[in-house]
């Protein structure tokens, strides 16, 4: 029995890292947004689509997200997000190219989405009850913890 509650708690600080993650890249790349404009060359106009290739597939894909979650298993969708979402990170650090570095960010969004979709369906199948309620409180407050207010 302990062995089962400590494994649950390992996957609810699993969860968790995987939702922060997420969310500092955000605020990272924000931070980063003017020495990725002199590396790159990009101008002020054109710099806005390394933020909105991310956002507009996050957004896009919200739907369909919680649909793949329903029909391959939310845990499942959630690694493939993590993982999908470690190996854009590590493309667009090494992007040399406005296009590469742009679609990496693109992938980075279908990815995340994938992930913090997952996420809260995951939290929300915690059992017992007493670990559920902090799950869904965790899950719902990593989004709004980050640095970027």
């Amino acid at each position: 029995m302990i062995d089962q509650a400590r494994q649950r708690w390992l996957a609810l600080i699993i969860v968790c890292i995987g939702d922060l993650m997420i969310v500092l890249d955000v605020t990272i790349v924000n931070v980063a947004l003017p020495s990725i404009r002199d590396d790159l060359g990009f101008s002020e106009a054109s710099l806005a689509w390394v933020v909105n290739a991310y956002l507009l597939t996050f957004g896009g894909f919200l739907l369909l997200a919680g649909r793949l979650g329903d029909l391959f298993g939310h845990r499942r969708l959630f690694l493939i997000g993590v993982s999908l979402f470690t190996v854009a990170s590590l493309v667009c650090g090494i992007a040399s190219s406005k296009a590469f570095l742009i679609g990496a960010r693109a992938v980075q969004g279908l990815a995340s989405r994938s992930a913090c979709s997952s996420s809260g369906s995951a939290a929300s199948s915690c059992r017992p009850t007493e670990l559920r309620i902090v799950a869904s409180g965790w899950t719902s407050r990593a989004p709004f913890s980050s640095p970027q207010r």
